[in-house]
């Protein structure tokens, strides 16, 4: 099981949007589907009964679906790369994620890759298809865009995710150069970084841009125990972040995270429906969540 899981805050279009991607994709497969109970529906204002969450995976990636409402939309802050090992697999995967689509970068060859295009698919999501001949499947692979007043912090926001995660690093950084305006001489063009072992990818740029991170695209973070649950809550929390409700926060750079014990998703899936309301009741009542008293709705 993955440590960090993104997931994608749908509109009603959750199911849809899964059928879709793991039509796409190899690799991929739907997993356990959660359904609003009574409290949860009264507390988010969707039909009782309906599709919650959907868990899923593409290329070996496992991704979270929720079908939140229309408060958020999906930023080009937060897209997802796809590694391809021929060009043909670039040109594949364009023609299926740009109908009904924009086209944020186009399809072409650019001095970092023959054969590169961005993408915001029918339902939002971005995606950057790139041709790296250098591997032999295909990957998926997070990015942050530090846009606006965040331009500049990419490579202070990656040295503090690795200090906070085990097994991470900092791997291949390329920087603008000083003909390269508007962006800074020396800010992230581009740089890979792991955290717990899962690639991610992090840029800055200075060009005009109205978005910045939201809760569309947050990251849940699988945590054993209380230990944990209150160490990256801290951790993510600190120097200007925000706390906020059922598991959910932004850290210092406006990213969202979600801290959940891996108990929690087996509580709320419990069978006695009136078990899993009460642990529903009872995180609807919580910021950082608190497992003792989750486990005590649950024996009522």
């Amino acid at each position: 099981m993955q440590k960090i899981t993104p997931n994608l805050w749908f509109d009603g279009d959750t199911e849809d949007a899964v059928n879709r991607y793991t039509t796409i994709f190899d690799d991929s497969e739907i997993g356990i589907i959660s359904r609003y109970n009574e409290a949860s529906a009264a507390a988010s204002g969707q039909p009782e009964g309906s599709v919650m969450t959907v868990e899923f995976e593409l290329e070996g990636q496992s991704f979270v679906a929720l079908n939140g409402g229309p408060q958020f939309l999906f930023p080009p802050a937060i897209s997802f790369i796809v590694n391809c090992p021929t060009t043909d697999e670039v040109d594949e995967l364009w023609a299926q994620l740009s109908g009904s689509g924009e086209e944020l970068m186009p399809l072409d060859s650019y001095p970092f890759s023959d054969r590169y295009g961005w993408i915001e698919d029918e339902y939002g999501v971005s995606w950057q298809l790139i041709h790296a001949d250098y591997i032999p499947e295909r990957t998926i692979v997070p990015s942050l865009l530090f846009v606006g007043e965040r331009c500049g912090q990419a490579e202070e926001a990656i040295d503090f995710y690795t200090s906070v995660f085990e097994d991470s690093a900092v791997g291949d950084i390329a920087r603008y150069g000083p003909d390269q305006e508007p962006n800074e001489g020396g800010t992230v063009m581009f740089a890979d970084f792991t955290l717990c072992g899962q690639h991610f990818a992090a840029m800055d740029s200075a060009q005009e841009h109205d978005f910045d991170f939201t809760e569309a695209i947050s990251f849940i973070v699988d945590c054993a125990d209380q230990t944990e649950v209150d160490y990256y809550w801290e951790e993510l929390t600190a120097d200007g972040g925000e706390e906020g409700q059922c598991a959910w926060l932004k850290d210092k750079y406006g990213v969202s995270w979600q801290i959940v014990p891996n108990v929690l998703p087996e509580l709320l899936r419990d069978e006695d429906a009136e078990k899993a309301g009460r642990v529903t009741e009872a995180m609807l009542q919580m910021q950082k969540m608190d497992i003792d008293a989750l486990e005590e709705a649950y024996a009522g």
